[in-house]
């Protein structure tokens, strides 16, 4: 689609576009600042195109052009701030631009492209999140930036971030369909997992004044997460060569089958203590929520009887979007959630029955 439209609620209730604007190139990512009422759009041609909408958001005036990215760009963020506008592209590229002047301050190659960019104005550190999985963290001056850190948890790319600079946590969603929160500002290197999605992660917003978390996903779910809990962060899984229940070998351990004439078993993990056991030692299954598994999983049979009911009570709530979702924009001071999917609808969603 090469337009862009503005919608307005009318007197009957219904929303109609009070602007249809075509654009030269595809559109592909776009921010809004409501403030200055300053649309930036990405386009499939590498161009970011900027616009002023009017007070009645019945005209958009455009104001300049930025030639950030040899092809499409993936995400556009505007720094009121600091008068930047940031920018990742299909290109591999970080790039930063000053506003006022339209002047490129400088880049960054990534090592995949990017699908998740956050900034955090007090310590002008940007979050980039890529296909590969890694999330890179630069610090940005005036024309050079610094390369922080970089790490990696999910098993998939990166496919959102979201950026909670009071807690000073970053949130990462992948198309591993987990969440990972990182306590960036703990500074402990704690990585807590958040399991309650069946498809990939698309999108997350954080509602800071009830600390919660709202992550959506290709499978139409919207899950809100209580991260007002104390949260534990899952075990690493141990190495064995039988189990560490029962003794059992595990089928690449021929001495001890030999020595033992038993037939050798697959190895599982318990999801609590991490312990590698034989399947018949983990034949029950336990949701854990506080360790972000919403959904049953493989857990030990001493572990399962050590869960108590109130470990099993649900630290999140579900619910069906009833369409595949791409994108998400969440207005905290209303708690409406806007989501848009596959099937090109825009759905808005009331959630102050749940985000409170």
């Amino acid at each position: 689609m090469r337009t862009v439209r503005v919608w307005l609620k009318r007197d009957s209730g219904q929303y109609w576009p009070s602007i249809y604007h075509a654009m030269p190139s595809p559109c592909s990512c776009m921010s809004f600042n409501p403030e200055t009422r300053r649309l930036s759009i990405g386009l499939d041609n590498g161009t970011i195109s900027e616009f002023i909408l009017s007070e009645d958001y019945n005209k958009m005036t455009p104001v300049k052009n930025y030639q950030a990215h040899q092809s499409r760009v993936t995400m556009v963020l505007f720094v009121l701030e600091l008068e930047w506008v940031l920018s990742t592209g299909q290109d591999k590229q970080f790039a930063w631009h000053c506003s006022e002047s339209g002047q490129r301050l400088g880049g960054y190659r990534t090592s995949a492209v990017a699908s998740g960019l956050q900034f955090d104005v007090e310590t002008r550190r940007v979050f980039i999140g890529d296909h590969s999985g890694q999330v890179t963290i630069l610090k940005l001056e005036q024309e050079n930036c610094t390369l922080l850190t970089s790490f990696r948890g999910h098993t998939g790319g990166v496919t959102a971030l979201c950026w909670d600079p009071v807690q000073r946590v970053l949130f990462s969603g992948s198309s591993d369909h987990s969440v990972i929160m990182w306590d960036i500002g703990g500074r402990k290197g704690t990585a807590i997992e958040l399991q309650g999605h069946n498809d990939k992660v698309q999108a997350l917003s954080y509602a800071q004044h009830t600390r919660q978390l709202i992550s959506c996903g290709g499978d139409g779910g919207i899950v809100v997460w209580n991260m007002d809990v104390e949260r534990q962060e899952t075990p690493e899984w141990l190495d064995s060569d039988s189990c560490q229940k029962c003794d059992q070998p595990f089928f690449w351990n021929f001495k001890q089958m030999w020595d033992s004439k038993k037939i050798g078993l697959r190895q599982h993990h318990c999801r609590k203590c991490g312990k590698a056991v034989c399947g018949k030692c983990s034949s029950k299954r336990s949701s854990i929520p506080l360790m972000g598994f919403e959904f049953e999983v493989r857990v030990c049979d001493s572990c399962h009887e050590a869960i108590t009911d109130e470990e099993r009570a649900p630290t999140a709530t579900f619910h069906d979007s009833k369409h595949s979702i791409v994108h998400v924009h969440f207005d905290a001071t209303r708690g409406w959630l806007l989501t848009s999917g596959t099937d090109k609808v825009i759905k808005l969603w009331d959630m102050t029955p749940v985000v409170s």
